[in-house]
């Protein structure tokens, strides 16, 4: 291949990764579904990681049916890895929910299993849970919203915004839809 054929080629690449950049960038109140993020997150002082939790499950039931498991488990594990830099102790990697619990599993992920066998959801995000009732309400809060923007941020752009903040209107029903129509009517 020529220098110029070569050069030719991997111009798209830059302008592509240069507006993925200027997407993380953004500010978060420039986007709804970031408001909407931090809202439903600032609605719960107490049980912040079981709140957390429940944002995730309904949303994540939409997702794999679009993208399939393999490609939620990927854009998580970037999400998380990105969220890291901000909460280092935050450290929920790909979601196992394939992975089964043995008994060299840490105690709360045994927990799970104590009465009945645990529920892929349970599985899923079991370890975000305990690093989330690890923290105070506060950071717990501020990292699980840091963690659903980046995730979203990801997924529209691959998808496009419309399509990711209807799959959010979807699976955060009522609560998040009427405060969208509020604010899309402003």
């Amino acid at each position: 291949m020529t220098f110029r054929l070569k050069r030719r080629l991997q111009l798209p690449q830059r302008s592509y990764l240069k507006r993925l950049l200027n997407t993380f960038i953004m500010e978060s109140s420039d986007l709804v579904r970031h408001q909407i993020i931090k809202r439903l997150m600032a609605q719960h002082t107490e049980n912040v990681a079981d709140a957390a939790i429940n944002l995730w499950e309904p949303m994540t039931t939409r997702i794999i049916s679009l993208v399939g498991e393999g490609g939620f488990n990927s854009l998580y594990a970037r999400s998380a890895f990105l969220s890291q830099l901000a909460f280092p102790w935050l450290t929920a990697s790909s979601p196992p929910a394939h992975r089964q619990l043995t008994a060299s599993s840490p105690p709360a992920h045994r927990q799970l299993t104590a009465s009945s066998p645990p529920s892929q959801t349970d599985l899923r995000f079991a370890e975000l849970k305990i690093c989330f009732e690890g923290q105070t309400p506060e950071q717990a809060r501020e990292a699980n919203s840091l963690l659903l923007i980046t995730f979203t941020d990801i997924l529209a752009a691959l998808i496009g915004e419309h399509l990711t903040t209807s799959i959010l209107r979807s699976a955060w029903g009522n609560g998040a839809s009427d405060w969208l129509d509020k604010e899309l009517k402003k």
